[in-house]
């Protein structure tokens, strides 16, 4: 979800301070805090439960919020939590202008419409998450433990940032393959228009249109995230794609180097070309920022599931950040130019010294 906007500053301080320099009597009420004066933490408090928002009238998916709540400064988490509803909504409006908030508000009515009249699931056991069930038992191992050591006994690293690992179970993936059929049958039947996941896309399906979110958050919270975590840079998201199957050749993915805003269009160095190859119930995380794309399926039907981890400080970070050089790929190889010239200017100007004295 895309968050942009500007922020209705109305709540500003008192007219006046009980001085004589205004109407107010009395002591004043203290200030609400606001994103003016508050930060949001790095990384996020994993061991805060946060609140259920399920209530709020907003323009927001609930689920924003209790993510959210998590990269809260210490002090603003025990506040009441009306305060905290309205400082976040304030945060996310700064990135949501109207038109997109439109947009979202459409899309919420949409999902409400579709989720309503789709009321006959083929496997309603998808739509709670069971982790025996739906993942290999490796994979459920590694979370479990939810040590360094537990997570890098399960993945590979074929190219640097990229990993893969065996997570869902054959059965899961036959099962989600078969509820997102029986959805665009019932879909053709009633003749109801879907939104697919974007304008390229003719045949996918957004899963949490038809009631797999809740499923699909935990799934990313409760299992994507603890990997994550553990090489994520700021201003990226992190994305997962798990192939689901069926018969299939071609569709392969190929990455072509981590860059920033400033170099996404630059050529690839040889070291950061790699293509990869689909197996079904395997999956491959890598960030964001690492320039992908998939080749043309060449046979066969090839589905995937796509799901992506964001970092909620992403827009605010981004405006402070001047140096990418620790992540990006074409930042990294100018520093060490520099360094390179940096070192045989200060070795020249060495020798010519040393050559003068000499004379």
């Amino acid at each position: 979800m895309s968050l942009d906007g500007a922020v209705d500053r109305r709540d500003g301080p008192p007219a006046g301070n009980g001085n004589g320099n205004g109407p107010a009597k009395g002591k004043a009420a203290p200030a609400r805090p606001t994103y003016a004066d508050r930060r949001l933490r790095l990384n996020p408090n994993t061991e805060h439960k946060p609140e259920r928002y399920d209530d709020v009238q907003s323009d927001f998916d609930p689920a924003i919020f209790s993510s959210l709540e998590r990269h809260l400064p210490p002090n603003m988490l025990e506040v009441p939590r009306d305060v905290k509803v309205q400082f976040m909504k304030e945060i996310l409006l700064r990135y949501l202008p109207e038109g997109e908030r439109i947009r979202v508000q459409r899309h919420k009515e949409y999902r409400y419409k579709l989720m309503s009249a789709y009321q006959q699931p083929l496997h309603k056991e998808l739509y709670n998450l069971h982790p025996s069930a739906f993942f290999m038992p490796s994979f459920v191992k590694a979370i479990n433990d939810n040590t360094d050591e537990s997570f890098r006994n399960i993945l590979s690293e074929p190219s640097p940032g990229i990993y893969t690992f065996s997570m869902l179970q054959p059965s899961f993936c036959e099962m989600l393959l078969d509820e997102v059929d029986n959805f665009e049958k019932w879909v053709n039947t009633i003749k109801f228009k879907i939104m697919r996941p974007n304008t390229m896309n003719k045949y996918g399906a957004v899963l949490d249109d038809f009631g797999l979110e809740a499923m699909l958050n935990k799934l990313m919270e409760e299992y994507i995230s603890p990997i994550a975590r553990g090489f994520h840079v700021d201003d990226s998201e992190v994305t997962l794609n798990v192939c689901l199957g069926k018969d299939f050749s071609g569709g392969q993915l190929f990455f072509r180097g981590v860059r920033c805003d400033k170099h996404v269009n630059t050529e690839t160095q040889t070291e950061e070309i790699f293509d990869y190859s689909h197996v079904p119930g395997q999956a491959v995380l890598h960030l964001g920022r690492h320039r992908h794309g998939a080749l043309p399926t060449t046979s066969g039907h090839r589905i995937n599931m796509l799901l992506w981890c964001r970092s909620s400080v992403f827009r605010e970070m981004r405006k402070f950040q001047k140096d990418f050089s620790s992540w990006c790929g074409e930042c990294q190889r100018e520093k060490k130019e520099r360094q390179r010239l940096s070192v045989a200017t200060t070795k020249l100007t060495f020798l010519r010294g040393y050559g003068g004295a000499s004379t």
